[in-house]
């Protein structure tokens, strides 16, 4: 089934995902927004996504892809824990949204044909939310970089926090790249994205962040090396401004990335380690192990968990491990064995950025940026439908006339 043209409903439903992902909890915004405000909105925007989809896509056409078949049955034991109520009725509520979620995905699909697409509506979609934080960076230079967080870049309009902001402006940042090596977009073009992304970025102090932007665009030219001379230029001037830059700003670069806390601090990745090993010790009946305790905040004891892998198992027990860990690797292995190209570049680096950031940041069990991420690499990954062949036109058979078929037989 080749890909149809994508209407921009399409496009709309893939912003309305976004919007339905950014979260509700996060800074203090200039205007206070009740959180069961944005709620609301966050919710709405999810069901305008899934009415969209299913309005240009009457006729539910998908296409095949294990990547969704897993996450679809990801459901089963989200289900299975959060019927029992341990952790809520806000369990099954969360369940009934990571369907709709899924199912927007599955109609979604109809029009991934391993081109850029999906790739440019994401960079624009993220594009958009990292406007709103630089206009609220402008408007209230102390709300966007409140003492609480430690002068870090938070959302003033949204409430986003640093983790958030700097996820966002790295994705679109190695996205915009890769696409200025595939000669997809013009030096202008992309300056216009990077820019002011890597601002933001610094501005968030966000190290998970930084380091999957740098292994993911590593990983993704590193593909591109032996096919494309842009990408051996790019990847040797990288080396030398990295090696410039560790010579002339090592003590700067020492600095921003410890953010000054203690050896203590950053030995405990600012305290996640207590809480892990709290999660790991805690007691689990049988059933807890294989289906975890249901969809919850990605919290313990009241602290978050900070780690997609743990949220993933005490949420969703071994049986979600397995399932997220197997996307992972069915991404990983189709894009390895896919020949080199600019859409294989993006989905590696997506796939190598989810991967790094999922050590220290939760999502990858539920509704979030990353499956929107891992997604967007999945439709990357979608071998092209071969045009259908026209059959060859019938040649009318000549009719011989009666005076040349005696002269034959003559």
């Amino acid at each position: 089934m080749g890909a149809d043209r994508m209407p921009r409903a399409v496009g709309t439903a893939w912003g309305l995902l976004v919007l339905n992902t950014l979260g509700s909890a996060g800074a203090k915004t200039i205007v206070p927004l009740p959180r069961s405000l944005i709620q609301m909105v966050t919710m709405g925007a999810l069901v305008a996504a899934f009415t969209l989809a299913l309005a240009v896509n009457l006729r539910l056409r998908v296409r095949p892809s294990a990547f969704l078949f897993l996450l679809t049955l990801l459901l089963v034991p989200s289900v299975l824990a959060s019927a029992s109520l341990e952790s809520g009725l806000g369990a099954l509520f969360r369940c009934a949204r990571l369907t709709v979620f899924v199912a927007t995905l599955w109609l979604l699909s109809r029009w991934w044909d391993g081109g850029t697409a999906f790739v440019r509506l994401h960079i624009r979609m993220y594009f958009l939310v990292l406007c709103s934080v630089a206009a609220g960076l402008a408007v209230s230079p102390g709300a966007a970089l409140p003492d609480l967080y430690g002068g870090r870049l938070v959302g003033a309009l949204w409430p986003l926090t640093p983790p958030q902001i700097g996820q966002y402006a790295a994705v679109i940042t190695g996205l915009c790249v890769l696409l200025l090596l595939g000669r997809r977009t013009d030096r202008r073009g992309a300056a216009l994205v990077v820019v002011p992304a890597l601002v933001l970025l610094a501005l968030t102090h966000t190290r998970t962040a930084t380091l999957g932007l740098v292994a993911g665009l590593a990983v993704a030219i590193g593909s591109l090396v032996l096919t494309s001379a842009a990408a051996r230029r790019f990847f040797t001037w990288a080396v030398l401004v990295a090696a410039v830059a560790a010579v002339g700003f090592g003590s700067l670069l020492q600095a921003w990335f410890l953010r000054g806390q203690s050896q203590e601090n950053f030995t405990s990745l600012t305290g996640r380690a207590k809480v892990w090993d709290a999660l790991l010790a805690a007691p689990r009946t049988t059933s807890e192990y294989l289906f975890g305790a249901g969809l919850g905040d990605k919290s313990f004891g009241g602290l978050p968990i900070d780690n997609s892998w743990l949220a993933v198992y005490h949420e969703q027990g071994m049986t979600g491990v397995t399932l997220v860990a197997a996307m992972i690797a069915v991404l990983g292995g189709v894009a390895l064995l896919r020949p080199p190209s600019l859409s294989r570049a993006c989905a590696l680096f997506l796939i190598s950025y989810c991967a790094i950031a999922s050590y220290t940041e939760a999502g990858l069990g539920d509704a979030s940026p990353y499956l929107l991420h891992l997604t967007v690499a999945a439709s990357l990954l979608v071998a092209p439908a071969a045009a259908p062949s026209r059959p060859a036109p019938a040649v009318p058979r000549r009719r011989v006339p009666r005076w040349a078929q005696r002269s034959e037989v003559t």
